[in-house]
């Protein structure tokens, strides 16, 4: 018999779903991020961020199923995304992760993921 996923683990869809919803309410009141999101696509937003992170962490493909690979860089590239706005989308992630009632290394599992991925979407230069 296989371990259980980290997405099993750390509760299923509920918790990946309370994660994105948790997340996105932050962002919302966000003068940084807020901007970049039209208003009428914050639920979508919210609804692709809980399936692409159920897929990811070994959940079901719907998100692949429905809209291809995830290209993470590609389609975060029309976006801005300095430090500022790294700094800002972990300020939201973190508020979002430390509010999940999980075990403590998930949710460390899960911030060392997001720190490493925020980091990655940056592509604006860092001035000196």
């Amino acid at each position: 018999m296989s371990e259980p996923s980290f997405y099993e683990r750390a509760g299923g869809s509920v918790t990946f779903r309370e994660l994105a919803k948790s997340f996105y309410q932050e962002v919302s009141k966000n003068d940084v991020l807020r901007p970049m999101y039209p208003e009428q696509d914050l639920a979508g937003a919210q609804e692709r961020l809980a399936l692409f992170l159920e897929q990811y962490w070994g959940g079901p493909t719907t998100y692949s199923d429905t809209r291809g690979h995830p290209r993470l860089r590609m389609r975060h590239a029309p976006f801005h995304i300095g430090t500022l706005e790294h700094d800002q989308w972990l300020a939201c992630m973190h508020k979002a992760v430390i509010n999940l009632e999980i075990a403590e290394e998930l949710r460390e599992e899960l911030w060392t993921y997001f720190q490493y991925a925020a980091h990655s979407m940056k592509n604006q230069p860092d001035l000196i």
